[in-house]
């Protein structure tokens, strides 16, 4: 399973970005993909995932209302949009993804596979 993360770049406060995460290689069709991010110093957190089973969304506390998780083509492609955005957006966000599960995930533990990622950082 191989995934890359892509739409990343510099805006200014309240800017817009959608993030896309191409997913290859999944074979169940039953799977949570999940954003992630990490600013400099700090442990990848948790932004957003979706899941398969249920269409079920997961937003932390600090995104939600500003930003929106989407998948296509069978779980091959994921979106992040991300509106409204806040220097505190700032960092490299990773799409990662786990078979064969049901339930919304949300940590980094849950995920199998990651992609590379991809820096998005606001400016004032």
């Amino acid at each position: 399973v191989q995934l890359q993360a892509s739409g990343g770049g510099t805006v200014q406060i309240g800017g817009s970005l959608r993030l896309s995460c191409t997913v290859s290689g999944i074979e169940s069709s039953f799977w949570s993909i999940g954003w992630f991010r990490q600013a400099p110093g700090k442990d990848r957190e948790a932004v957003s995932s979706i899941t398969s089973a249920t269409g079920q969304t997961y937003y932390t506390d600090a995104v939600k209302g500003r930003f929106s998780v989407s998948s296509a083509d069978a779980g091959h492609t994921a979106y992040l949009q991300m509106n409204d955005l806040k220097p505190e957006d700032t960092g490299i966000y990773y799409c990662a993804i786990r078979e064969i599960v049901i339930v919304p995930i949300t940590t980094v533990d849950d995920f199998q596979y990651w992609g590379r990622g991809t820096q998005v950082t606001v400016s004032s």
